[in-house]
Parts: C-alpha cells; sequence; structure tokens
C-alpha cells in the first residue's frame, strides 16, 4: 500500500499538479494563532474548525481521495480540562452541522484512535457518523481522534498475539501486511504527504507506521491561517519531490 503513485490533477485545470492519494494532516497552531490576536485559545480551535472544513472541500476540489486529520491525541488529555471539553463539545458541534454537508458531498468519515473511556454519548456520535456516511464512495475523512501511534501499534501487536495464543495465526507468517491490516488505518493507503503548521518539525505520535515513506512538509502558518492558498504552494512543493521508496531516484544513473 505505501508504494501506491500519488494521482495527477485531472487535465481539466491545467495546474499539471500531482496530487497525493492520502493527505495527512497534524493540525497544530490554534492556540498561538490565538495568542498572537490577543484572543483565548477556544477561539483558535473555533477558527481551526473552519480551516477543516475549507481543507475537506479543497481536498475534493483536488481529488485528493484520503484525508487523515490530527484533531486529539492520547497526550493531549494533559491539557486543561474546561479546554479538553471544549475540544470534545466543538466535535459535536462540527458534527451536527457538517454530516448533512458531508453526506452531499459524498465524503466518508472514519474516526480513528482508542474509544476506551469516552463519554458514552461521545462514542455513539462517533459511530452515528461512520453509519451514515459509510455508503459514500468519494473523499475518505479520517478523524484521528484520542489517537497515539504508538498506542496504535501496540494495539495491533495484542490483535496479533491473541491471534497466535488461539492458534489461528503461525508467529511465522507475522509480515508488514499483516501488521498494517491490524492497524486502526486498515485498508487506507499510507499517506503519500504530512503536512505539519506552524513551524514544528517533528510527527508527534502521528501515523508512525504508515508514514515510513511518506514526504513532509512543514509550513510556518498556524492552522487558522492555512487557506488554499497555503495548499497549493504545498502542493507544488510536493510535485517536485523524487519519492524513490528505496530505491533509485528518476534523476540519477
Amino acid at each position: 500500500m505505501a508504494g501506491k503513485p500519488a494521482a495527477s490533477l485531472s487535465s481539466e485545470t491545467g495546474s499539471g499538479l500531482r496530487i497525493p492519494v492520502h493527505l495527512g494532516v497534524i493540525m497544530d497552531g490554534n492556540g498561538r494563532w490565538a495568542k498572537l490576536r490577543g484572543k483565548r485559545r477556544t477561539d483558535g480551535h473555533v477558527e481551526g474548525v473552519k480551516s477543516l472544513r475549507s481543507l475537506v472541500e479543497h481536498c475534493i476540489t483536488y481529488g485528493v481521495s484520503y484525508l487523515t486529520v490530527f484533531s486529539f491525541s492520547s497526550e493531549n488529555w494533559t491539557r486543561p480540562a474546561d479546554e479538553v471539553s471544549f475540544i470534545f463539545n466543538l466535535l459535536r458541534r462540527f458534527v451536527a452541522s457538517d454530516l448533512q454537508r458531508l453526506i452531499r458531498n459524498n465524503v466518508r468519515v472514519r474516526i480513528i484512535g482508542t474509544r476506551d473511556g469516552l463519554e458514552p454519548s461521545l462514542v455513539r456520535l462517533i459511530e452515528d457518523v461512520e453509519a451514515k456516511t459509510a455508503q459514500n464512495t468519494g473523499l475518505t475523512l479520517v478523524v484521528a481522534f484520542n489517537y497515539g501511534a504508538k498506542a496504535e501499534i501496540a494495539h495491533a501487536m495484542r490483535h496479533l498475539a491473541r491471534e497466535v495464543a488461539a492458534g489461528r495465526l503461525d508467529p511465522e507468517a507475522i509480515d508488514e501486511e499483516k501488521i498494517s491490516a491490524s492497524l486502526f488505518t486498515a485498508g487506507i493507503p499510507d499517506p503519500d504527504l504530512i503536512i505539519r503548521t506552524s513551524g514544528e518539525q517533528r510527527l508527534s505520535n502521528f501515523l508512525l507506521w504508515q508514514a515510513a515513506y511518506s514526504e513532509f512538509v512543514f509550513v510556518e502558518e498556524n492552522w487558522p491561517d492555512f487557506d488554499e492558498a497555503c495548499f497549493v504552494r504545498v502542493l507544488e512543493t510536493y510535485s517536485l519531490r523524487d519519492r524513490r521508496y528505496g530505491g533509485i531516484g528518476a534523476t540519477e544513473s
């Protein structure tokens, strides 16, 4: 799956951009955006949701097949309780206000991460949005919520260990494909491109297994300022990359 080639933009746009099949985004900088403007951190999260809404539209327009966004990490629980509560309520409002729009635009939603410990009403909301969009065939929007890549890999290892203990799996048969199939992202191609906003240059426990051959683009803009011009600039940068997957690049002999 990791070697699946990125798509090209349809000739109707005439841009010549190479479009990733799967785009991952670490949406960073909501708090910094708010601080720079003398606003509350929660105001930054509200603006960040607007940027997410716009990014979904850009991905549909430009032909991205999968978009995975890091919305709430398992480490974010260390933030102040009122901020965590606000983020959860913001997710509820986003789903309530955008579900019909997502359905109209043929978007399928998958929410990955640990659901243990979440409020039952939030789990029901997650299950509801996944069920109502399950038959959609356009963009797949993957929301990494209460997610951590190390925890995801540990979850996959426990699953495989149980299969071995039950006699259903030979340990020698465990390979990269079986591990990938045991992750939360099973059935989704690995990301071609991962963007992180706000100038930070690290993965922060996001898609560690899946990002083995991803291209990375780090931008200075805080997430609420990430608009279509930023999106196109990132695609232009990505289009110039020579993706080799460990082999010899086109520019080498």
